[in-house]
């Protein structure tokens, strides 16, 4: 019974880290995208070419729709506005990436695998479920819930 007790009172406890660590992953996966979304605004005639080189339809429009939308997933998920929303739209993106890109490669990381996007699709997967946590303008904007 004591056991259950320090559980329960740890699971209460842990509780007051769910924003902040919402926060940090928000940051983290912000920053993740920040890089790629430049990259491709960059020289988005090369990605262009090469979303054409590997059969991807309409290779300029789906450029610069991924760029624009890494771009505005990593302002929205620093800021914890709409995120999510923006969500949605960044694991459609990732999704395109594993079967594009890193499948091929299988998991691991350092191989270009499928990893890395996986992680991120994951950490988005938690954002649409539990939103930005107390440190954000969805909270301000939208109220405790959003």
């Amino acid at each position: 019974m004591k056991c259950k007790q320090i559980y329960i009172e740890f699971s209460r406890l842990s509780e007051y880290l769910k924003s902040f660590s919402l926060l940090l992953a928000r940051l983290a996966v912000a920053y993740g995208f920040y890089e790629p979304a430049m990259m491709k605004w960059g020289d988005i005639a090369s990605v262009s070419g090469w979303f054409a080189s590997m059969g991807i339809p309409f290779p300029t429009l789906n450029a610069y729709m991924a760029a624009s939308t890494e771009i505005v997933g990593v302002i929205l998920l620093t800021l914890g506005l709409l995120t999510r929303f923006i969500s949605l739209p960044l694991i459609i993106v990732m999704i395109v990436a594993i079967v594009t890109v890193h499948l091929p490669n299988g998991f691991s990381a350092g191989d270009n695998g499928y990893e890395i996007p996986l992680y991120y699709m994951l950490f988005l997967l938690i954002f649409v479920s539990h939103g930005a946590g107390k440190f954000s303008l969805d909270r301000l904007f939208f109220g405790e819930k959003s």
